[in-house]
């Protein structure tokens, strides 16, 4: 089984959206309104062309209608090179001024989501380009007319500033669209700051989520209080598992049956992946009638993680020092150098967002390895 997921940023001005409460029922008429973003964070496509947008200074989710809804995978290939000029191009401004923050990858059609954002600190503007998977033209892709609901998380923490920024930025730090259900990682304001929850869809009451545990072999602890960067599902025993990554680096497996609310929960830290670096996207597929995770670091490479052993893999609860690994064993995809984003296109290929060694950024899709 494999998932589609990714982080995206985008912040909306100036569209108006149809929106409907979170608290309505579902077949009642939507009524107008205005999202105004205070930040941009995870973003994550739904069946049908559902998008999943977050906005983590206000600890809100918002689903969106697309409607792009028409069109296959079958043969999608894409290759948009230099992507971040031509975006700049598009916006009027120098092509350094411009940072692409994540992909999403409409499973319906193959269409390629960039969030990219202008400027920085009280100037910073942000929007959402999409490459058409068939013609392959790209342009901004406006929200107004479409509709909405939105949900608030009920305990996310304070907005307080500290060395790696803002806490409150972490209130939502990936997420992804299971069996009609959304997860939400992030932090909380519970003691256990790590947190994971289930948010049904169409949205209803959303609950304070479950506190995460997990052993970090880097780091040589338990800890409660590093959030999540990015996970995705692995289905073991007809049970649905999340694999999340944490920085620097442990891979840890949380069936979903856990997830209670007001839980404390303790995952198992299958691999330790060395330190030094940071998570960015992960996808899991079957090649071969064999699972793997493909994960997308910030100094480590590609790495082809074999899921074999996922299930039976004893918790990691030992110090592995001077940079070491240890657990589920992985191969470094050295044709893959440079991906900055990852996203699944199909059972078969992937698209990804990499940086050459001019600093240019291209997209492009690739066969699963």
């Amino acid at each position: 089984m494999f998932t589609c997921k990714s982080a995206v940023t985008l912040i909306v001005a100036g569209f108006v959206l149809v929106c409907s409460s979170n608290h309505l029922p579902a077949d009642e008429p939507n009524a107008a309104a205005e999202i105004k973003l205070k930040s941009g964070g995870p973003i994550a496509f739904g069946p049908n062309g559902l998008l999943l947008l977050s906005d983590p200074m206000a600890a809100k989710i918002y689903a969106i209608e697309t409607g792009d809804t028409e069109g296959s995978v079958e043969g999608v290939t894409v290759e948009v090179k230099d992507i971040r000029s031509k975006i700049a191009g598009a916006m009027g401004t120098k092509s350094d001024d411009v940072r692409i923050n994540d992909l999403a990858v409409n499973l319906v059609n193959g269409n390629a989501y960039l969030n990219v954002t202008r400027g920085s600190g009280a100037d910073e503007v942000s929007t959402l380009f999409v490459v058409d998977a068939k013609t392959k033209a790209m342009s901004p892709f406006k929200l107004s007319g479409l509709k909405f609901t939105e949900t608030v998380l009920p305990n996310a923490p304070e907005s307080k500033e500290t060395r790696r920024g803002n806490q409150k930025m972490s209130s939502i730090t990936d997420m992804a669209y299971i069996d009609d259900q959304i997860y939400v990682a992030g932090l909380s304001n519970e003691e256990f700051a790590s947190n994971l929850r289930a948010i049904p869809y169409p949205f209803g009451e959303v609950n304070v989520g479950a506190s995460i545990e997990i052993y970090h072999g880097a780091h040589g602890r338990f800890e409660t209080r590093s959030p999540i960067r990015t996970f995705a599902s692995l289905v073991i025993d007809d049970e649905v598992n999340l694999l999340a990554a944490y920085t620097c680096t442990p891979l840890v497996r949380i069936p979903v049956g856990q997830l209670k609310p007001e839980t404390k929960v303790k995952g198992t830290t299958i691999a330790e992946l060395g330190n030094r670096n940071r998570p960015l996207d992960m996808v899991v597929y079957t090649k071969d009638g064999k699972d793997y995770a493909l994960m997308a670091n910030s100094s480590r490479g590609v790495m082809k993680i074999d899921l074999a052993n996922a299930a039976s893999q004893e918790s990691i609860e030992e110090r592995v020092s001077g940079g070491g690994t240890k657990g589920v064993p992985y191969e470094t995809i050295k044709s893959l150098e440079g991906v900055m984003q990852l996203d699944a296109l199909s059972a078969t290929h992937a698209m990804i967002l990499v940086q050459t060694d001019d600093g240019k950024e291209h997209l492009r899709t690739i066969v699963l390895p």
